[in-house]
């Protein structure tokens, strides 16, 4: 009996020892992928900017006359 109880501590070690690594490479990765994120919106505010930029000082053709 007690050689099996050992032998189940010993799988349950080693599936812990499994389980912290792999959460340890998931932390990292969601680390990393925050960073990316932040970058992007960043990104995307510059490029959001541009493009409101753009869109006003683009003349529109065809536009009414105001006395109209």
């Amino acid at each position: 009996m007690e050689k099996e109880t050992e032998e189940r501590f010993i799988a349950l070690e080693t599936k812990i020892a499994y389980m912290d690594d792999f959460i340890s490479k998931l932390q990292e990765e969601a680390v990393e992928n925050q960073k990316m994120i932040q970058i992007l919106r960043e990104e995307n505010q510059i490029l959001a900017g541009r493009i409101q930029d753009l869109q006003e000082n683009q003349e529109i053709p065809n536009r009414r006359p105001p006395h109209y």
